[in-house]
């Protein structure tokens, strides 16, 4: 069993793009603890965990910075968005001068922790401007590292949401000597069986299996009074593609066995 430690969790995106690219490679994984500090969003991680989607775990409702990591269990992965604000082209793209920077924070966990494998998502302004630091310090911590930029229209979704993935393994952890080039294959294979079917893109005809579309008037209804619509679209707006970040891990997994 491959315990995980998510931070930044939001509404769990990047958790359920994780199981599922451990599960292709032949992982069992399981979520020990969550980090995620506005209420919006641990009251979804809340419901996901009542119905199943999203494993029953505790979730630290602080500031990550304050974890108490000297008790949690055995952590093998650890996994997070960190915060975006510090590298997106839509802020002031201060880096490391922004407050909101908690890249810092993070590696002194990742030192103090020690797991297995890390898998973290940003967005694409940071390729240019604090990744290669991130990279620096995982490389010094023992992590074989790679990092790709992905959109959710490789997946067919139909916006392109570009963000870029960090996958890095300790040295100890990997394939090698255990069958890597048809574990590269069943992962493959595992992800294409489980394409989503997403619907079509404004425009364009609606396919026979997806449900009837319908148009409000514009007298306000749901579009305007609908409960919580703010928290909703912030908690979407940051939110990660499972699939795309099953497909990140799977493709950033197999180029680390190849360089292995």
């Amino acid at each position: 069993m491959d315990h995980i430690l998510s931070v930044c969790t939001g509404i769990g995106g990047l958790d359920l793009g994780l199981h599922a690219g451990l599960r292709a490679v032949g992982r069992s994984p399981r979520t020990v603890c969550m980090v995620e500090r506005e209420a919006f969003t641990v009251a979804v991680l809340g419901k996901a965990m009542q119905e199943g989607r999203l494993d029953a775990c505790p979730v630290w409702c602080g500031d990550l910075a304050d974890l108490p990591t000297a008790d949690l269990p055995r952590v093998d992965w650890y996994t997070g968005g960190y915060p975006c604000q510090p590298f997106s082209s839509a802020g002031k793209r201060r880096g490391a001068d922004d407050r909101r920077h908690l890249w810092p924070v993070i590696a002194g966990q990742l030192k103090a922790l020690r797991p297995r494998g890390v898998f973290f998502e940003n967005v694409a302004g940071h390729l240019t401007l604090g990744l290669r630091d991130v990279l620096a310090d995982l490389e010094e911590l023992g992590f074989r590292c790679a990092f790709g930029l992905y959109s959710a229209s490789e997946i067919g979704a139909p916006h392109r949401r570009e963000r870029v993935f960090i996958l890095g393994l300790a040295d100890a952890d990997g394939e090698r000597g255990r069958g890597g080039d048809q574990q590269r294959q069943d992962a493959e294979d595992a992800r294409q069986s489980s394409r989503h079917s997403w619907p079509s893109r404004p425009g364009n005809p609606q396919r026979c299996d997806e449900p009837s579309r319908t148009v409000e008037p514009r007298l306000g209804r749901n579009a305007d009074g609908v409960s919580d619509r703010v928290d909703r679209l912030r908690a979407l707006g940051n939110a990660v593609v499972p699939q795309q970040a099953e497909l990140a891990f799977i493709r950033l997994w197999n180029l680390l066995q190849e360089t292995a």
